[in-house]
């Protein structure tokens, strides 16, 4: 009977050592197999007392050496137990197994254990996770190729675009030396005439990659014809959303343009049409920043013309061709002769260059495009970083409760107050910035608040003073999201969570920026179920290192069924 159930044992140890022997556990499992089978001969010899021989138990002797070459494995390993690799962390998670390290890459049918998959229960508050800087220099500002050997170069200049000495001596008074990897791709190709969409992330340099080849090509025809104020023509006209993007814009365009005596003059609204005709009062200026509200305005009353436009720049795109501004675009387009070939923008009779610039895109980009220009005739310029989470910026997120979001923006904002950093608040409304200003005010945390229900000028006039330092919080809606200078916020605090993919990456571009100091921060709230679904998605791009899903980055061409409708349109 013993014999019986030894040798049955037996069978289970093999098989169990079968099994084992290939997978990375046997070293913990074998040891303890190894137990088992002397227990049971320890047993069988206390119960053997009647009988008069001993029991003999078989071990097979491959068994044998099996279980002595893992038990002698296992001496010498037991001290080193596979552990996950030292360095650092691409996501550190309150959890930390949740943790994904950097130097891990996800497969493509690994799914990704996600830190958020659990945040629409209640149980999951005050959760969090954060997606850590993996670098410490943004990545459009370019690389030092070879840096550490005999390959090592410098960085460019202005210099190499050949242009105006004067003009490098002008970025150069502003501590511009070296340019941004989208101002080396995007300002050969408006130089020599070309109709470019620029597509890049927030805080790369956009700005300058189109400001500075229109004034280089506009102070030269100055001085070849010697132009004076009483027969000056608008040349270049920047088409921007807001009124405080169009007053940033000009005064980087005064600021390079002015030794040359280009004038830069802006038409933006909430000031009626007297403000806007007094804008061209004393002529017309060489470069026109306006709003399209009020550069309509501006085309119906005949204050200005487009017919002689050279450069025609529709900035922050993602906005321009919403529905809410894409009528008034098309109005716009349709008063400018838009070239659609590089022969058009030469010679008396030449058309105007269009440029493109933002950091997403819309569907109905192309449909609007194709009725003005051949789209094959624009070139793209694309970030290789576009629509990714910025590896130069800190980005927690945390699962909290609606009550409990003051005192962790409290907490923040004595936090940012020690280490003297700008701090941008986003709120979802207006009512909550004003909310939210009242309760900062009772706990004695001086702020300022800008948004969309103020007039122009006050909103003009606040962002001013937080540009300058007169104070270190703002409190804002997405107003304040969207290609406005920050160079000096650190930390960005979304209060509300935003509602897409874009106002998050246009939020969380408000740190990082060309020409700052340091990466910065990101704190987001997240506390609706709606909140969490677009975090799962961003965690997900995060730890994928994929960009962030159903972003546009390319002019899409209109399908045949729009050209019917186009077509159709025109016939009735």
């Amino acid at each position: 009977m013993h014999s019986v159930k030894v040798g049955s044992f037996a069978i289970l140890i093999s098989k169990q050592l079968a099994v084992t022997r290939s997978s990375s556990r046997a070293q913990y499992y074998v040891p303890l197999i190894c137990e088992q089978i002397a227990s049971i001969c320890v047993n069988l010899r206390r119960t053997t007392t009647t009988s008069s021989q001993p029991v003999v138990i078989r071990i097979p002797r491959r068994m044998q050496e099996q279980i002595e070459n893992i038990k002698q494995m296992q001496s010498k390993k037991f001290d080193r137990l596979p552990t996950a690799k030292p360095g650092r962390l691409l996501i550190k998670s309150k959890n930390p197994q949740q943790n994904q390290s950097v130097a891990y890459t996800l497969g493509k049918f690994e799914q990704p254990v996600l830190t958020s998959k659990g945040w629409k229960r209640n149980e999951a508050l005050g959760d969090y996770f954060t997606i850590n800087s993996t670098q410490s220099a943004p990545p459009f500002m370019g690389k030092q190729e070879g840096v550490g050997d005999d390959r090592a170069s410098p960085l460019k200049t202005f210099d190499c675009f050949n242009i105006s000495p004067e003009l490098v001596e002008s970025l150069q008074s502003q501590k511009i030396i070296h340019p941004t990897t989208v101002q080396m791709q995007t300002i050969p190709k408006i130089l020599k005439g070309r109709n470019v969409l620029c597509a890049a992330e927030t805080g790369s340099g956009k700005t300058l990659a189109y400001l500075l080849p229109i004034i280089h090509k506009l102070q030269a025809e100055k001085q070849e014809e010697q132009i004076t104020d009483s027969v000056r023509k608008i040349h270049a006209v920047v088409v921007i959303p807001s009124r405080e993007l169009a007053e940033q814009v000009a005064s980087v365009a005064r600021s390079i343009g002015q030794r040359f005596g280009l004038v830069v003059k802006v038409a933006g609204g909430g000031r009626g049409v007297g403000n806007i005709k007094a804008a061209f009062s004393h002529g017309q200026p060489d470069v026109l920043v306006a709003t399209p509200g009020a550069l309509l305005k501006a085309l119906w009353k005949r204050f200005v013309s487009l017919s002689e436009l050279n450069f025609l720049v529709i900035d922050e795109a993602d906005t321009m061709f919403d529905v809410s501004f894409a009528g008034m675009l098309e109005n716009i387009l349709s008063h400018a002769q838009v070239a659609s070939r590089l022969s058009e923008t030469v010679g008396l009779t030449r058309k105007a260059q269009l440029i493109v610039v933002g950091a997403t895109f819309p569907r109905g980009v192309g449909e609007v495009l194709s009725k003005v220009t051949d789209l094959g005739s624009m070139v793209t310029v694309k970030s290789q970083m576009l629509h990714y989470i910025m590896p130069h910026v800190k980005q927690t997120f945390l699962r909290v409760k609606g009550a409990d979001k003051i005192l962790e923006l409290h907490q923040a904002l004595k936090k940012a107050e020690q280490e003297h950093k700008g701090v941008l608040v986003f709120c979802n409304s207006a009512s909550t910035v004003n909310w939210l200003g009242y309760l900062l005010d009772e706990m004695g945390v001086g702020h300022m608040r800008l948004q969309g229900e103020m007039p122009g000028a006050m909103r003009e006039g606040i962002f001013r003073n937080f540009q300058r330092g007169n104070v270190d919080v703002l409190i804002c809606t997405d107003i304040a999201s969207r290609g406005l200078d920050t160079q000096r916020v650190g930390l960005v605090v979304n209060y509300d969570f935003p509602e897409s993919h874009t106002d998050y990456i246009h939020r969380a571009g408000r740190v990082g920026r060309a020409g700052g100091a340091g990466g910065g921060e990101v704190l987001s709230f997240v506390t609706h179920p709606w909140d969490v679904e677009l975090v799962q998605r961003i965690e997900t791009a995060a730890r994928r290192r994929m960009p962030l899903p159903g972003m546009e980055s390319e002019i899409q061409k209109p399908s045949h069924k729009t050209d019917l409708k186009i077509n159709e349109q025109k016939v009735h």
